[in-house]
């Protein structure tokens, strides 16, 4: 079985109207390393606020997560998802392989198609339609399982004649430490996103705008596992992220709680628990006891 994450992650969300800045992301991803409560910490991908049609405070993710991955030794890191849109799929390979190394192979670089039409527009960056946007994401996909392979090690390379990115003899060097490459993850929730990662990916994360709704989840399992089973491969060895907000008061946490409970009896091998960061360390400390850890007792 391919090595993965445990059960529990945290996400500290920049994208709550406020956002955050770098002093309290740092101090707050400190904590989580020193609490040894968490086995993953995960970033959003967004240029700006999420929560808003447009503007406002965001970190650019990866290299975000390339900052803060010292202050969680021995955890993963992961982006909850990476927009296809934003990047070539050969410098988000070569990208990953640097988190891939900084974390001695415990990074997830989970991927979508890219949704959030504000920030591609005050950016200048193409959001083509839903169709060709897909045709892309599929693409990439494949670019970057190409460039995480044995044979773009070393030279001669791979040569994929894809339409949007062609690669060349292209090696990936250095390599990964991770033998099968960084871990992929997608974010895809339709017929060809589902089929999507029937072939390529280690895991599916459910998106983001559907925090807490297990049932959602529970559906999209059902498919993904019978499309595993469909492309011969095992569905035990594939991850199924279910993702959750924290918030501040004490009745949201023990909502929390009850949720990640519900999304473990779906069949969710890890969990995503989000912190608005306007909480600061106070926030996550919170969480931590009133949520993760009654919820990892409750696994055990």
């Amino acid at each position: 079985m391919r090595s993965r994450p445990g059960l529990l992650g945290f996400r500290i969300s920049a994208t709550d109207g406020v956002g955050v800045d770098w002093p309290e992301m740092a101090a707050t991803w400190t904590l989580a390393g020193e609490l040894r409560l968490f086995d993953a910490g995960w970033t959003s991908d967004h240029l700006s606020d999420a929560s808003r049609e447009h503007g406002g405070a965001n970190y650019e993710s990866l290299t975000l997560l390339a900052a803060l991955a010292a202050r969680v030794p021995g955890m993963w890191v992961g982006v909850a998802v990476a927009s296809n849109t934003f990047r070539h799929p050969a410098v988000v390979a070569k990208s990953a392989t640097v988190l891939d190394h900084v974390t001695g192979g415990r990074f997830i670089l989970g991927l979508g198609a890219g949704w959030h039409e504000g920030e591609h527009e005050q950016f200048g960056i193409p959001l083509p339609p839903l169709r060709e946007r897909f045709d892309r994401f599929e693409s990439a996909v494949g670019v970057l399982s190409a460039l995480f392979s044995e044979a773009a090690r070393r030279p001669p390379g791979v040569t994929v004649d894809d339409p949007f990115y062609p690669l060349r003899a292209a090696t990936n060097e250095p390599p990964p430490v991770r033998p099968e490459g960084p871990a992929i993850w997608l974010g895809g929730q339709k017929r060809r996103g589902i089929a999507l990662a029937a072939r390529h990916a280690e895991g599916w994360v459910m998106p983001g705008n559907r925090p807490g709704d297990v049932a959602y989840f529970a559906q999209k399992r059902d498919e993904i596992r019978r499309a595993l089973d469909a492309a011969g491969r095992d569905p035990d060895d594939f991850t199924f992220a279910g993702q959750l907000n924290a918030g501040g008061s004490l009745h949201e946490r023990r909502e929390a709680r009850e949720t990640a409970l519900r999304f473990l009896q779906a069949g969710a091998a890890h969990l995503i628990i989000g912190v608005p960061g306007r909480l600061g360390t106070d926030g996550l400390r919170r969480m931590a006891a009133e949520v993760a850890r009654p919820v990892r007792d409750a696994a055990a």
